[in-house]
């Protein structure tokens, strides 16, 4: 989503903060601009719509007037306000104070007509806003820029990120964090902040990550860190690893084994300034999001490959917690075959890329056909052409994906479809706030329950040495387990070349346990849930056939091993939400391993690429 950099350098900061920005553009925005407090001791701002690029330009013209050692910088994903140079950061006020921030600020209306009472006047529609008047009005009553923004941010409620200079502190940049990131990069040059490393990764390898309600007066010379008692505190400097690419191996062998790995921290930057301790935040999906979800009667879902997966977890989701009729599609089929499509439609794109042309013409035929529908893109590439041709988007966070297989994207994009059941849900008054608190709790815990999965990776080794002369896989699955069967079954077919099919368990006597035998392992997918009972009589029918079988379970569902068969738990406690995510883990890691054994190309696998911008 949004980006922050900023600085105290001992020379122009102006190049530094442009660079930085660049670094930051796969997050996702639709302005950018910054602040420098010039050699004249005046705040010097340039703000553009569109690419950075448009920002670097409009700096160009005005020639020397950028240029300072003291400056913040901010690349904007519009939530409240459209897309606009006035409602781009950093937001200024009455000259002396200025802001950049990510997050939301949910109590701002209210702070809004407090600040107007107090004679304040509103140039954006953003909730930016009343932070750098709130840190004014302080500032009256404070004995400088750290105490003034220690006593408004008390009155916030929501998701901060916060760089703040003034003219009146000329040698001091103070920064804040709350529910989102900030971390300050350390140089012989001078002191840094950003949102992201990858930022500061040109001048830097140096960086201090703040904690949840730190704040800090950073200077030339000295950072000065207190937690959210106010009380001063040491954070340790960390030396980073990564590039300036993000394309760094580090001590994995392939991509797609890092990604996999990556999924923890993915999903965290995907949840970012998207939700509370306890809430689902609207204004997360965009402009007018809000109201578009309580005025839509029914769902259509396009999108290919691993999105159609995620898709059709999302038809379970939607149908089940949001209650609103749910359809689901593969583009390439949907934008040839004259589909019907209902008024009052939110017609929802899914794709890694955002450059799918399947998915992308689909979306054009349909906007072209009807215009009394509303349409949403899921997407990791936030200059993309879904993203251009949406009237809402939900960025995935899920960083550069490297690998063809697609997997962080993948849950990623599930932990976003998640995220808008909940949104539409609560629109149209079906889902209350315990089952709301319950939802965002597990989404919560989803980065540790992932990593508390990889760490079985050993296990999954020593299962894939059964495939090594396989030429054939079925995979089973229930409910939402089915979609997750289909993407295992995709990702062992991508990278290692096994024919693998996935079926709904119990159609399995309607056909597919024909092709059942000794030599065709099957893998299954066992939570605790209404059709687990079920699923234990379907896999008695494969037992029937002579077949191995890999059984993932959770550790309530207790299912008694057979002859041929591996069980194998993975967690346990797991909710309609959290479970499809975490048995996508051990599929990913099973399909890795099984092509290591095979010998293939694992990141970059036969016929295929990784954005499929032709028919």
């Amino acid at each position: 989503m949004c980006g922050i950099v900023g600085g105290i350098c001992k020379y122009n900061i102006t190049p530094i903060l442009l660079n930085g920005l660049k670094r930051l553009e796969y997050r996702g925005y639709d302005s950018a601009g910054i602040v420098v407090l010039s050699n004249s001791n005046k705040l010097s701002r340039v703000r553009a719509v569109g690419k950075v690029i448009n920002l670097e330009t409009n700096i160009q013209k005005q020639n020397s007037k950028i240029q300072g050692n003291v400056g913040i910088a901010h690349t904007r994903w519009a939530t409240h306000g459209e897309p606009s140079t006035q409602n781009a950061h950093p937001h200024i006020c009455f000259n002396t104070v200025s802001v950049v921030h990510n997050g939301i600020i949910e109590n701002f209306l209210k702070l809004k007509k407090e600040q107007k009472a107090q004679g304040y006047a509103f140039t954006s529609d953003t909730d930016t806003e009343v932070i750098v008047h709130g840190i004014h009005q302080a500032l009256k009553t404070s004995k400088n820029l750290l105490q003034a923004t220690q006593k408004s941010i008390k009155t916030f409620e929501g998701a901060y990120g916060l760089g703040v200079i003034s003219p009146s502190y000329p040698g001091h940049i103070v920064v804040a964090r709350s529910g989102s990131p900030l971390i300050i990069g350390i140089s012989d040059e001078g002191n840094f902040i950003t949102s992201d490393q990858v930022a500061l990764l040109g001048i830097t390898k140096k960086f201090i990550f703040l904690e949840e309600g730190d704040i800090a007066d950073i200077t030339l010379n000295s950072i000065t860190i207190y937690n959210q008692d106010d009380e001063q505190v040491n954070r340790a400097i960390k030396i980073s690893n990564l590039n300036s690419k993000q394309i760094d191996l580090g001590d994995y062998k392939h991509y797609m084994q890092k990604e996999i790995f990556e999924q923890p921290q993915a999903i965290r930057d995907t949840l970012e300034s998207r939700i509370t301790k306890d809430t689902v935040l609207l204004s997360a999906f965009g402009h007018h999001a809000e109201t578009i979800f309580t005025n839509i009667k029914h769902i259509q879902i396009i999108a290919c490959g691993t999105s159609y997966n995620a898709g059709l977890v999302a038809k379970y989701w939607l149908e089940d917690i949001a209650k609103i009729p749910t359809n689901i599609e593969v583009a390439s089929e949907y934008r040839y075959r004259n589909p019907i499509v209902l008024n009052n439609t939110l017609l929802v794109t899914i794709s890694q890329s955002g450059e799918t042309t399947d998915t992308l013409e689909a979306l054009k035929s349909v906007k072209q056909h009807n215009n009394n529908i509303h349409t949403l893109t899921i997407c990791n590439c936030a200059e993309s052409f879904l993203t251009r041709e949406s009237e809402l988007t939900l960025l995935t966070h899920a960083g550069p994906e490297i690998s063809v297989a697609s997997t962080k994207a993948f849950t990623t994009q599930l932990v976003s479809l998640a995220l808008l059941s909940v949104a539409i849900g609560k629109c149209h008054k079906q889902v209350d706030k315990k089952q709301e608190t319950a939802i965002v709790d597990g989404l919560n815990r989803l980065p540790g329950l992932i990593k508390k999965t990889l760490e079985q990776e050993g296990q999954i080794i020593e299962l894939a040495q059964s495939f090594k002369n396989k030429f054939n896989a079925i995979f089973l699955g229930r409910g939402t387990m089915h979609a997750i069967a289909m993407e295992g079954a995709l990702k062992l077919k991508e990278i290692s070349y096994i024919h693998s099919e996935a079926f709904p368990a119990g159609e399995l006597k309607h056909g597919p346990i024909a092709l059942i035998d000794q030599d065709t392992p099957v893998i299954a997918i066992a939570p605790n849930d209404q059709l687990l009972d079920k699923l234990k009589s379907n896999l008695q029918e494969v037992k029937s056939r002579g077949s191995q079988m890999i059984v993932f379970e959770d550790e309530m569902s207790n299912v008694t091993p057979m002859q041929n068969m591996t069980v194998m738990s993975i967690t346990h406690n797991l909710g309609r939400i959290t479970a499809p995510i975490i048995f996508t883990i051990p599929l990913q890691l099973l399909s890795y391993h099984v092509a290591l054994i095979k010998g293939t190309n694992v990141d970059k696998p036969r016929n295929l690429a990784k954005s499929v911008t032709v028919e």
